[in-house]
């Protein structure tokens, strides 16, 4: 077929064309809110996963006293007193450490109030695994909670501020799943070994975390509240990926501080003003709530409870374990598709007639009514008493 000169001219003027149309350098990646790859993400999941050995840490700090309280009772030949003292020191620990926790973090970083609270942690350990009496017993498992107190602010932020839009929830969650994960695992452990290992065990959780924090970035939105531009920018760009643009994101993370710094300073006694009245009620009314539900007291004498009942406390104390771990990740599948309120109603509900059928059984025990029916009573309360508490958490 013959080609005409014309026909070649407009097939190169077509091509130079096309040439002048096509730009130069193929556009990037959107990096917010799923523009990136999975493969890109790696170091998002990889902090994320660093992180909540932190929330591990947590657990395992709660779960302790529950199961060893027997051995280290013989052992150190503590008075039920002296126990009991050093199982609810721990929350003292605790409360002193979230309070110091927000100004901690806003002054040294996430990275360093990690870091710190893992210090804490593995002294604290290192203390129970060499105490000899109660003092320093006392003085490891308060160490313990400071590190739970900082543990229980700064990873859920930091997990937030580096999380992209359409991750920020489910990789929030996995702060509660690890928390009920350790505490079913030490449940477990403290089983199988004695109670100076597993205070070991305690240590592993916090040496990744201080080892995973040299690797990880510290949060973008750290970095741009003290003005380091540089350094926001590349810990953001190490987050979503070399091949994605951050220009969108970064800057609604700017526009977002510069607003929040232009806003005046609240006060304590703001709260107090009449028109958040009711918002500050509900607030601190279902946390007041959620604590005197009497969890924590249960998740530290576990064992006691079902021992002092009558039901094997291996037994009882496994099935806790598991049940714990499974309702925590049904609650965070649940959230969002059933809504806050009616969880809390059913949360609320099954919390009263989690204790009311555990004080029933230990009544009967005491009077003597119905005996055998007693242990069953105990464990179907707690069992009941568990998911309730779980759903109660989670909204």
């Amino acid at each position: 077929m013959d080609i005409k000169q014309d026909d070649v001219e407009r097939g190169e003027n077509s091509v130079a064309e096309a040439d002048m149309i096509a730009p130069l350098i193929t556009p990037k990646k959107e990096g917010y809110g799923g523009g990136e790859s999975k493969e890109e993400r790696w170091l998002l999941y990889f902090s994320t996963i660093v992180a909540v050995c932190g929330s591990y840490s947590f657990g395992s700090c709660a779960g302790y006293s529950s199961p060893t309280q027997s051995a280290i009772r013989e052992d150190l030949n503590l008075s039920l007193a002296q126990y009991s003292l050093f199982g609810s020191i721990l929350t003292f620990g605790a409360m002193i450490g979230a309070i110091t926790s927000g100004p901690i973090a806003d002054f040294i970083g996430r990275k360093g109030a990690m870091r710190m609270s893992g210090a804490f942690c593995v002294a604290g350990w290192l203390a129970i695994y060499f105490a000899k009496g109660a003092v320093l017993m006392d003085i490891g498992r308060l160490a313990t909670g400071y590190g739970m107190g900082v543990f229980s602010y700064v990873v859920p932020v930091f997990i937030a501020e580096i999380a992209p839009k359409d991750l920020r929830g489910s990789l929030t969650t996995l702060n509660q799943l690890m928390i009920c994960t350790a505490v079913s695992v030490a449940f477990i452990l403290g089983t199988i070994l004695s109670w100076r290992a597993l205070a070991l065990t305690g240590i592993i959780p916090c040496a990744i975390l201080v080892m995973g924090l040299f690797i990880i970035p510290e949060s973008p939105r750290w970095l741009a509240k003290i003005g380091h531009q540089k350094e926001f920018e590349n810990s953001l760009r190490a987050l979503r990926g070399k091949d994605a643009d951050i220009s969108k994101e970064a800057a609604e993370i700017m526009d977002y501080i510069e607003t929040l710094e232009k806003l005046p300073k609240a006060k304590l006694l703001d709260l107090f003003q009449r028109r958040y009245l009711r918002s500050v009620t509900i607030g601190v009314g279902l946390m007041v709530c959620q604590q005197f539900g009497g969890i924590n007291g249960i998740c530290f004498y576990t064992s006691s409870i079902f021992e002092s009942s009558g039901f094997p406390s291996d037994v009882g104390t496994i099935i806790y374990a598991i049940l714990q771990v499974i309702i925590t990740a049904l609650g965070a599948t649940l959230i969002d598709r059933a809504g806050r309120k009616p969880l809390l109603v059913v949360s609320g509900s099954g919390l009263v007639i989690g204790c009311a059928l555990t004080g029933i059984s230990f009544y009967m025990k005491g009077h003597e009514i119905a005996v055998n029916a007693s242990p069953l009573l105990a464990v179907t309360g707690i069992l009941v008493l568990l998911p309730s508490f779980m759903c109660r958490n989670h909204p």
